[in-house]
């Protein structure tokens, strides 16, 4: 035989294709159908391939005539080809095939697979090789005893690890929270657990850690689905009665819908304490359904609590001081409010509900106008109601009008703008609401209540024949919409609905003309 030939025979057995075939399947499938893992699957093959070089060495040693450095050059490198394999079946098994059957095992599970069939391996060839494993083990305690007294650390924490597993304490996707560090579990592997935070930080538990001391587990609880609680605190006045700031709020919050607020259990609120330096302290409390955006989850809830308070008329206590007011503050303020009186009949002027109003007809509803804020998904009006009987004129913002059919079904129909107002008819005549109004964007608006519209109405009663026009053409134009979209509606002669809308509004106000 040759020089070649007896290399060849040396390193490269009957077994080696086969081998090298499923090796490079293996490799294909695991790096197609797992990307994020490409760079690990490529140093695997590499160290395949290094053990294959290997073996050739191997195989020219040999046919040098050096045997004993051959045959430990060819073990050595057998053991790092099967040490190679394994780690490929493991990734395999581990996240390709269980995953494809919808049983995701967590990391540290395949790690112990892995390092028990390293040492199976490693054995198994020591007993090709020729050694006696019965004394090996044998003449192993004092070896063993060394090596897990210097390993302690280490075996706490696959001990721990383990532990974790079994009793399920925490599982990959949980959200726990340690000292003032909070994430979520991406993994539990041999050493360690992975949390990683809302700023973008991987934080590396070793599992001896959460093992000796106390950790949270964020939104578990048996047999309910993932949510967790969240305080917004705020401030009123004592002056305000604690019923009515509760019931505004939580009417605010309860007929909104917020991302990532549960709807059961409902958001409540609650008078938390009462301060001797003038106000008493309220806490907003709702369930949060997904745990990462939690900062702003509760920075959309202040935004509805404030929105909700101004339209009452409410305002968030601040801590008192001694301030004292002069002439000059007096008239600073004076000024500032007829500055937005002046904002506000310019408003007034381009709304043509009052188009035919004096200027002090004008100024009078400007002095009663009412500041009213909404949020982006506040409900402004809502179809059906029957006690609200309000006029909004928007003044920034978007708001979107739509009807909900009686299958349930929302049909938008209109979008408002700057300077476009709506509840006319539930302001003049009593009238239920014919449509919903949802804020599409923050919205600010004035809101004209019926009793400033009434002194105006009583002093000068032709205004009632003046509007009556206006509404008649835009019930008109809602009837419109309303049979485009579907819905049923029936259509009247315009003087007949102004002549039917001009003796509703005598009767709401009690006119007599």
């Amino acid at each position: 035989m040759n020089f070649w030939d007896t290399v060849r025979t040396f390193f490269w057995g009957d077994e080696s294709f086969p081998m090298l075939v499923m090796v490079l399947s293996i490799f294909t499938l695991l790096f197609y159908f797992r990307r994020e893992e490409r760079a690990s699957l490529i140093n695997t093959l590499g160290f395949y391939f290094a053990c294959l070089l290997g073996l050739f060495v191997s195989g020219l040693v040999f046919a040098l005539e050096f045997q004993r450095a051959a045959n430990i050059l060819h073990e050595v490198f057998v053991i790092g080809l099967g040490v190679a394999v394994i780690r490929l079946w493991g990734q395999l098994v581990f996240r390709l095939l269980l995953p494809s059957v919808r049983l995701t095992p967590p990391r540290i599970t395949e790690d112990i697979f892995v390092i028990v069939a390293y040492v199976a391996w490693f054995m198994v060839r020591l007993r090709y090789a020729g050694l006696d494993l019965g004394s090996i083990l044998a003449t192993s305690a004092v070896i063993t005893a060394v090596i897990a007294f210097a390993m302690q650390d280490t075996l706490g924490n696959i001990l721990g690890g383990l532990a974790l597993q079994l009793d399920n304490s925490i599982e990959v996707g949980d959200w726990i929270k340690v000292d003032d560090i909070s994430g979520k579990v991406v993994d539990i592997r041999w050493r360690s657990t992975l949390v990683e935070t809302r700023n973008w930080e991987t934080v590396v538990f070793p599992n001896s850690q959460l093992m000796k001391n106390k950790f949270l587990v964020l939104g578990r609880r048996t047999d309910e689905p993932v949510q967790w609680r969240r305080w917004v605190w705020f401030n009123v006045g004592l002056d305000i009665a604690p019923s009515r700031v509760i019931n505004v709020v939580e009417t605010a919050i309860l007929n909104t819908d917020i991302a990532n607020v549960a709807k059961n259990p409902q958001p409540n609120c609650v008078l938390m304490d009462m301060d001797n330096k003038g106000y008493a302290r309220y806490a907003l409390r709702y369930w949060l359904t997904d745990l990462a955006p939690d900062d702003p989850t509760d920075g959309a809830i202040r935004w509805h609590i404030i929105t909700a308070l101004q339209r009452a008329g409410m305002k968030l206590a601040l801590e008192e001081k001694s301030i004292h007011i002069t002439k000059e503050n007096e008239k600073y303020d004076e000024v500032i409010h007829q500055r937005e009186v002046l904002l506000r009949i310019k408003t007034l002027r381009r709304v043509e509900l009052f188009a035919a109003m004096t200027e002090a007809e004008l100024k009078s509803i400007a002095e009663r106008l009412r500041y009213a804020p909404f949020s982006r998904g506040n409900i402004i009006t809502q179809q059906g109601d029957e006690r609200s009987h309000w006029l909004y004129i928007i003044i920034n913002g978007e708001a979107e009008v739509y009807l909900t059919t009686p299958e349930g079904e929302r049909r938008s129909i209109n979008v408002l703008g700057k300077g476009h107002f709506f509840g006319e008819m539930a302001l003049l005549t009593g009238a239920p609401r014919r449509a919903s109004v949802i804020a599409k964007t923050d919205v600010e608006c004035y809101r004209l209540d019926k009793e400033a519209f009434e002194e105006i109405l009583l002093a000068r009663p032709s205004i009632a024949d003046e509007v009556s026009h206006i509404l008649a053409v835009r019930t008109a134009q809602l009837d419109h919409a309303v049979i485009d979209i579907g819905a049923s509606s029936s259509q009247r002669d315009l003087s007949q609905q102004r002549s039917e809308i001009l003796a509703t509004i005598k009767r709401f106000f009690s006119l007599n003309i």
